[in-house]
């Protein structure tokens, strides 16, 4: 890929699918591996990632993220960069929990998440502005650092969504206007004079298969 003078490209990426998405389950902070449709999904992500060439590759330190970092950063010859403010969301006692039984035991809190899930309070869970304001940090930190280079950060749907919408300046509720699939990757250009530009949002031209989660 041709890069534009003067610009930092950052990847985004989701991590590879993993027995918590294809259960329906709130995942948060529960350390799933990725699946074996997870691991065909890094593979693939990783041969579609030589085309940037990557120097280094940033990530959760969730299991299904540092695998998924692991095959892109081989393929690339990158470095692989452990990071807890791309780690998940911390969702307490719904870690775990199946979307359905939430649904059942807790109506309006669970209308929240599907309307306006920045207005949702759990008790021993982070808010998305919490979430928003630690990725965010670590991206600008990260753009700084690597000046005018392409870098991947490999993390999760809860933190994507946030960190795009504080990159591009999208005000609230953004949390269901933006959508990315597992395995799937965005760009985010960042010029000095102008900040971020996203390129591209949720590319799945790779995948064979994918889950696409709407709730």
């Amino acid at each position: 890929m041709k890069e534009q003078k003067g610009h930092t490209t950052i990847i985004l990426i989701r991590h590879g699918e993993c027995a918590g998405n294809r259960e329906g389950l709130f995942r948060g902070r529960r350390d799933f591996p990725l699946n074996e449709t997870g691991q065909a999904q890094a593979k693939a992500l990783a041969r579609e990632m030589m085309s940037f060439a990557p120097k280094y590759v940033y990530t959760s330190p969730l299991s299904r993220a540092t695998e998924t970092a692991e095959a892109v950063a081989h393929s690339c010859g990158a470095l692989v960069d452990v990071r807890e403010g791309f780690n998940n969301m911390a969702l307490g006692p719904w870690e775990g929990a199946p979307k359905e039984t939430i649904r059942e035991n807790f109506p309006v809190e669970w209308e929240l998440w599907l309307t306006n899930p920045e207005r949702l309070r759990i008790t021993g869970a982070e808010r998305l502005a919490d979430v928003q304001r630690r990725a965010f940090s670590n991206l600008e930190h990260l753009v700084h650092l690597h000046k005018e280079d392409t870098i991947a950060v490999v993390t999760h749907r809860a933190v994507l969504k946030p960190l795009l919408a504080a990159a591009l300046g999208i005000a609230e509720p953004y949390f269901w206007r933006i959508h990315t699939d597992t395995a799937s990757y965005s760009i985010l250009t960042h010029d000095p004079q102008r900040g971020y530009c996203c390129t591209l949002l949720n590319q799945t031209r790779h995948l064979a298969e994918y889950i696409s989660e709407w709730v």
